[in-house]
């Protein structure tokens, strides 16, 4: 062999053993990925768990103990939308540290225009939508005084396509509900009591207001506007336990591209992901839900608009989203703010020893002993306690005629206004049952 074959094949065979380091390499390369994914894949499982979705997306997120501490309470208003009008307004706050969360309707017709003799429709807040979302923000910033910066609008065909994705809602429906509308195209016909709605009965279930026949729900309910808000926020309430309830990757991948198809809001993901994990892990039954005070009322022209009363707004506003309750002074019944003055006001005090039972019909245990704390820090003795079959509605029965001062305080407590007359007792004057519309 001479010398130019042989640096050839020299040549040659350090070709071959520098593709076998390569190849050798890259194999390395390939099995520490795949041990860094089954790694982190058994991570994750182990996460989830011990400690459901909520673990895993903090393991991604690389979440800390201390990260919770840095999260500020959030608000938002969620927008239903529906013709082009926003009919369902609530605005929404979450606290990632105390695990507290609240929901406060705004009726559709609420007033924001300067004249009421001059009202039209474009005064009533359901309105201002469609000239911009950042004009609805700044009117409810107006009524609320809460800085709320986000809004998230949902269109009725993103509640039934999210319904559908979870294969559907159980819900107890309060009344029989039947009404046609042929020119929206809206037919509702349902019927009172607990079953298992699909998209296209949640639709109607939101959007229901009175039956054909003129009846609506029942005044102790909160009539028809406020009684359609009442059921909305308390079918937002299950929809969202059962969802959290069936959370795993296929429905999460749904409700993503639900959202891509029919959610506008101007939140955006940096905004809140690290409150995510904590999101998951909160408990329902904790969600405080309220109406913003006020009346019905024809304005100078005749158009039914809805005013707040600024007064009562702001005791609701600052009880749910502050914990702020007004304080009495048990020498004289007047209310006194937190600097310690004197607000006047009247309040009605126990004239005699009251006995009261107290059944919970709502599901909650946590409702349960706020009634109890709430009736005895008011003076009344709690005789007797228990569970009964879920309930929607809080009730009141007088059963030995008792002072309409002591049913006055239980009104305020309850937020019930009609006492229902009960068979006498000897072991006890009053029986609570307290409804899942019970708000702490």
């Amino acid at each position: 062999m001479n010398k130019e074959s042989k640096e050839k094949n020299v040549k040659k065979k350090g070709k071959v053993k520098g593709k076998k380091k390569k190849n050798i390499f890259l194999r390395v390369v390939l099995i520490l990925i795949l041990i860094i994914i089954i790694a982190g894949g058994i991570l994750l499982y182990k996460r989830y768990t011990e400690e459901g979705w909520s673990g895993v997306s903090k393991t991604i997120l690389g979440h800390n103990e201390e990260t919770v501490n840095k999260l500020e309470k959030m608000y938002c208003l969620l927008l239903g939308k529906s013709q082009e009008l926003t009919d369902t307004i609530m605005l929404a706050s979450y606290d990632p540290k105390t695990q507290e969360a609240a929901l406060l309707s705004i009726p559709r017709d609420t007033f924001i225009g300067d004249n009421l003799n001059y009202a039209s429709g474009w005064d009533k807040i359901n309105s201002v939508y469609q000239i911009s979302p950042d004009d609805l923000l700044e009117h409810v910033r107006n009524i609320t005084g809460i800085n709320v910066q986000y809004y998230l609008t949902v269109d009725t065909e993103a509640l039934k396509a999210l319904v559908d994705e979870i294969g559907g809602v159980y819900f107890d429906v309060p009344i029989d509900m039947h009404y046609t509308d042929r020119g929206q195209g809206l037919y509702i016909d349902l019927q009172a009591g607990y079953q298992l709605l699909d998209g296209d009965k949640a639709e109607e279930l939101v959007r229901f207001r009175h039956n054909s026949d003129g009846s609506t729900y029942p005044y102790e309910y909160g009539g028809e506007d406020l009684g359609r808000m009442r059921t909305q926020r308390e079918f937002l309430k299950e929809l969202l336990k059962q969802c959290i309830q069936k959370m795993d990757l296929n429905t999460i991948l749904g409700f993503l591209d639900i959202a891509q198809q029919y959610v506008e809001t101007n939140l955006n993901f940096n905004a809140i992901k690290d409150y995510i994990p904590y999101i998951l892990e909160f408990n329902i039954d904790n969600l405080k839900t309220a109406t913003l005070p006020g009346q019905s009322m024809q304005a100078g022209n005749g158009l039914w608009i809805y005013t707040v009363d600024e007064t009562e707004a702001q005791d609701v506003i600052n009880e749910l989203f502050y914990g702020i309750t007004p304080t009495t002074d048990s020498t004289d019944g007047n209310t006194i703010d937190d600097e310690g003055n004197v607000i006047d006001s009247t309040t009605d005090t126990l004239e005699e020893p009251i006995r009261v039972e107290v059944l919970n019909g709502s599901g909650s245990s946590s409702n349960l002993s706020e009634v109890i704390g709430e009736l005895e820090a008011s003076g009344f003795e709690v005789v007797q306690t228990g569970n009964t079959s879920t309930t929607s509605n809080t009730t009141i029965i007088d059963r030995n005629n008792a002072s309409e001062s002591a049913l006055n305080i239980l009104r305020q407590i309850l937020y019930v206004e009609n006492i229902t007359t009960g068979e006498s007792s000897e072991s006890r004057d009053i029986t609570i049952i307290i409804g899942t519309d019970y708000v702490m």
